[in-house]
């Protein structure tokens, strides 16, 4: 079993900015969406959770802070592994995502379009190093592993996982206030409650 998560909402999602590989802190409401799936996964995997748990993140910082968060809430420690990382947008990285569009209308509706990047990661790519690391994992059932990771590669490690096609892997949602469990072969999506954006 996996249990899934993006991290919480940064300044440069409020933004409407591409991250890729850059850093962007946390806002308020982000922290708020960390501690929500902490207390989610709590009663999911147990308080405290069996020792067959792992807990494993994309080193870049948003990722790694709402998994230090789950971590400190579970007493779990926080392994890191780059093949968790986002998709690299190269020159977009850090732009608005509406100029960036406006720059190129003919990527309008395709749900691959942060693939088009100058000097950015292809699909390919970004599949190969996805579908490498869930390889390597411990088989199901015996699996228990929380990973925290970005909008596009949780969308590719969901995608890996149910064997979806490359349409349906893009098409998925990546809320930043939920969980996925990855289980027996389905994908189930568990909201958290929910959390406002502090005054």
């Amino acid at each position: 079993m996996i249990y899934l998560c993006r991290h919480g909402q940064t300044f440069h999602n409020r933004e409407g900015r591409l991250q890729g590989r850059t850093e962007s802190d946390l806002t308020p409401l982000g922290r708020l969406q960390a501690a929500a799936m902490s207390e989610l996964l709590a009663g999911l995997v147990g308080d405290p959770p069996s020792d067959a748990w792992r807990l494993v993140a994309s080193p870049l910082r948003r990722a790694r802070d709402t998994a230090e968060t789950i971590g400190a809430r579970l007493g779990l420690p926080v392994a890191f592994d780059e093949r968790l990382v986002e998709i690299d947008v190269g020159e977009w990285a850090g732009r608005l995502r509406e100029e960036v569009r406006g720059e190129n209308p003919h990527l309008t509706g395709d749900d691959a379009w942060g693939f088009h990047a100058p000097g950015g990661e292809t699909y390919e790519a970004m599949a190969a190093r996805i579908s490498g690391w869930l390889a390597e994992q411990d088989p199901e059932p015996g699996r228990r592993l929380i990973v925290v990771s970005h909008g596009v590669a949780g969308r590719l490690l969901r995608g890996a996982y149910a064997g979806l096609s490359r349409e349906e892997t893009l098409r998925q949602a990546i809320p930043q206030d939920a969980v996925f469990r990855l289980s027996g072969g389905e994908i189930a999506r568990l909201d958290c409650q929910s959390v406002a954006e502090p005054a």
